[in-house]
């Protein structure tokens, strides 16, 4: 069966592992995605963290398991079809590298672990294509296994996101251990949730909503009990929810002949879902609540689908990055094209090579090239460290916690000594990409449009050759005495890094090097 219109997204969720499968489809002349097969496993992963965060052996045994049983279905896929998305287990857990590494080998594709307001974003993008288009604000309320996301947006578009660490399975561990219910532990579970959603509440009623949906399995389990149960007539209110409690807290558990169409493996996470639910309703003060369908894994498809329509969420957050800090977009668009060319023309990688490494690393370094001068609306004096420590922790949506490393690493290293970073220890991809971005900075130092004819680089191995013209060296000395620095500061690193002179008669001159034909840059434009 041909694969090349499928998508498919994997949510590693705290409680629950989700499979979507889906078919590209277009209609008026809009692409959609449909589903066409999903997957649920229940893993509880948070429910393995210790009291210092770290993720018991069982609880990645399990992970293994669910990834691997997942990993049959899409084998078939190219990685450029997969997008799998890690939550909060997976940025808190202490030994989250063993975590991703052992779950990376299961699954057979690369796991992108994103912060709390991407989550949020993907959420609210996967629930918004699920419902009938709306231009009046929605509020979203997604409770996880370790976390909770509140997003106020509308059409496809997040407004408002936060990620606060209250979730099903950490409040079951904390309040409900093996989903036994007291009163006071009732009591503390909703303080505590209230007292973390207060940070929000006042900003998030003042922006306000027409309609409120939840987005989770727990409010799914909510919906369906409240209604099945007969404690609410449409949807999740907090009349019905006092109802629920109140059964939960004389049983002592879920396990009531009153709860009806709970599923068995909501059953002991259920109580902690409904404190978290009912803190929310009381500090937005929220009067019903609807099912949403769709979120992170839906969220994830269409993120995908905007990646091969040319309408990427990324690019978007470049542009606005770009103007928030003031960029020099003229500068910006000179040294993206020299470092572009530089690239294009010495990259070793085959298209074997190219297709391993999961991230597109010269997307990703034309968006830092971009980028590369936002530090300085901050202070001047060494403005790429604070550029590489906005794109570190700053909330970029559409962008990974990896891809937002890489962005930074090529930037801190833009300019500077190599010791900054372990630069042997990079793949081939990234350090060529950091020697390009480099050379690209230094020789538009001076912020004007320069004619280089001649100028070509290659690589082979660690071994670097910059072909450039003697006269143009003559009349640029300070660029002269960079490059100089430059050639000393990879050979110090171990890299052999040659500097061919080229005088202004010669053409497609040998160098003493058989290694290199030195091919000028593509066209011999100006950058």
């Amino acid at each position: 069966m041909e694969n090349n219109n499928l998508l498919a997204a994997v949510d590693l969720g705290s409680n629950s592992f989700r499979l979507s499968v889906g078919r590209i489809e277009e209609r008026n002349g809009e692409a959609y995605v449909f589903a066409i097969d999903r997957l649920k496993e229940t893993v509880r992963l948070a429910a393995g963290l210790d009291d210092q965060k770290f993720l018991s052996d069982e609880a990645i045994e399990r992970a293994v398991g669910v990834l691997k049983r997942f990993s049959e279905r899409i084998q078939d896929f190219h990685p450029n079809q997969v997008r799998a998305i890690a939550t909060n287990t997976f940025r808190v857990a202490k030994n989250k590298e063993l975590l991703l590494q052992k779950a990376e080998e299961a699954l057979g594709f690369p796991i992108e672990v994103v912060s709390g307001p991407e989550e949020a974003r993907l959420v609210f993008s996967g629930l918004a294509h699920e419902l009938p288009f709306s231009d009046e604000n929605r509020l979203v309320v997604d409770i996880g296994g370790g976390s909770t996301e509140f997003i106020i947006g509308k059409g496809y578009q997040s407004v408002l996101v936060k990620s606060l660490s209250i979730g099903c399975v950490s409040f079951t561990k904390l309040y409900f251990p093996n989903g036994t219910v007291t009163s006071e532990a009732f009591k503390k579970a909703e303080i505590n949730a209230r007292n973390q959603i207060q940070v929000l509440s006042k900003t998030y009623r003042k922006l306000g909503w027409a309609e409120a949906f939840g987005s989770s399995g727990s409010a799914k389990a909510l919906v369906a009990v409240l209604q099945a149960s007969g404690f609410s007539e449409r949807g999740i209110t907090l009349e019905g929810m006092e109802k629920l409690k109140k059964v939960l807290i004389k049983t002592g558990s879920a396990n009531s002949p009153l709860i009806q169409d709970l599923k068995d493996d909501r059953g002991e996470v259920l109580p902690a879902g409904l404190a978290i639910m009912m803190a929310a309703f009381k500090e937005l003060k929220i009067e019903q609540m609807n099912q949403g369908d769709g979120a992170l894994r839906v969220g994830v498809l269409y993120d995908m689908l905007g990646r091969k329509t040319a309408s990427d969420i990324r690019a978007g957050t470049v542009a606005q990055y770009m103007h928030r800090y003031r960029v020099d977009t003229k500068q910006a668009s000179r040294v993206r094209l020299l470092a572009d060319a530089f690239y294009r023309s010495a990259l070793t990688l085959s298209q074997e090579d190219k297709e391993k490494w999961h991230h597109d690393l010269h997307l990703l370094l034309s968006w830092a090239c971009d980028l590369h001068e936002l530090g300085l609306s901050i202070a001047q004096s060494s403005y790429h460290r604070h550029t590489a420590y906005v794109l570190q922790y700053a909330d970029m949506p559409g962008f990974s916690k990896d891809e937002q490393g890489i962005l930074s690493r090529l930037n801190l290293v833009s300019q500077g000594k190599l010791n900054k970073v372990e630069i042997n220890a990079l793949a081939d991809e990234e350090w060529q990409a950091i020697l390009c971005m480099r050379l690209a900075v230094m020789f538009l130092r001076n912020r004007q449009a320069i004619h280089l004819e001649g100028l070509a680089l290659e690589i082979k191995d660690k071994h670097i050759c910059l072909s450039v013209s003697k006269r143009w060296l003559a009349n640029h000395p300070l660029t002269a005495f960079s490059l100089n620095n430059e050639k000393q500061d990879w050979e110090n690193s171990g890299f052999k890094f040659t500097i061919n002179v080229i005088s202004q008669n010669q053409n497609d001159v040998d160098s003493a090097d058989p290694y290199f034909q030195h091919p000028q840059l593509p066209g011999n434009q100006p950058y």
